[in-house]
């Protein structure tokens, strides 16, 4: 049965915030909310969180997992930028935007697109993803929450918990937080190519 944790959507509560990173740190899988809409996450390294997000979402070897990052540096840590691609990328970070990039040696091979070798990175601008992204202090490795079947990703706290009370660990309620996924760019030859349209604008890659 999963945990259910209700968090400030303004000032979260430190002592909940530690109480989910150790249950990310044990293994666990969470939902948890962004600025576009809820994700599934779990740590970098938990190979069977991989596999059970796979399996909630009915999910190909070809998806891109995203690594949702607490600020730029971190995410630099993770994939490749040249000048250019650095400049468009913090312009627009953080912020509703996933970017799929050419992945560093930090990232475990079982994450990459099998023939790219490119990964997602995105940073929320999200108070309670935030605070959980600093108190972990490393990427989580997230795909949004949209089950098999559903047109929009679900936005209650309550009904998530309902529906994934079996097969995630932790639900993490900051109050409603939108229906949109974010805008998919895929910089993974250099220019950009905006392969999803969601709440990020994506005229400014265009």
């Amino acid at each position: 049965m999963a945990k259910y944790y209700d968090v400030h959507p303004d000032n979260p509560q430190s002592r909940t915030i530690r109480q989910v990173v150790d249950l990310i740190r044990g293994d666990g899988l969470i939902a948890y909310p962004t600025d576009s809409c809820f994700a599934l996450g779990c740590q970098l390294g938990n190979k069977e969180g991989m596999d059970r997000i796979r399996e909630i979402r009915h999910l190909d070897s070809g998806h891109h997992f995203t690594l949702v990052c607490r600020d730029f540096a971190q995410l630099g840590q993770f994939v490749h930028l040249n000048n250019a691609v650095f400049r468009a990328v913090k312009a627009a970070t953080p912020g509703s935007y996933t970017f799929i990039l050419p992945a560093t040696k930090e990232v475990p091979r079982r994450l990459l697109h099998p023939k790219k070798k490119t990964v997602g990175v995105r940073i929320p601008e999200h108070t309670a993803a935030q605070a959980l992204l600093t108190e972990l202090g490393e990427p989580l490795l997230s795909s949004t929450l949209l089950l098999p079947g559903d047109d929009e990703p679900m936005t209650q706290g309550w009904e998530i918990k309902e529906r994934l009370d079996h097969v995630v660990d932790a639900v993490v309620d900051s109050g409603e937080c939108g229906t949109v996924p974010t805008t998919v760019v895929d910089f993974s030859d250099g220019e950009p190519e905006v392969v999803r349209v969601g709440a990020g604008d994506p005229s400014r890659f265009a």
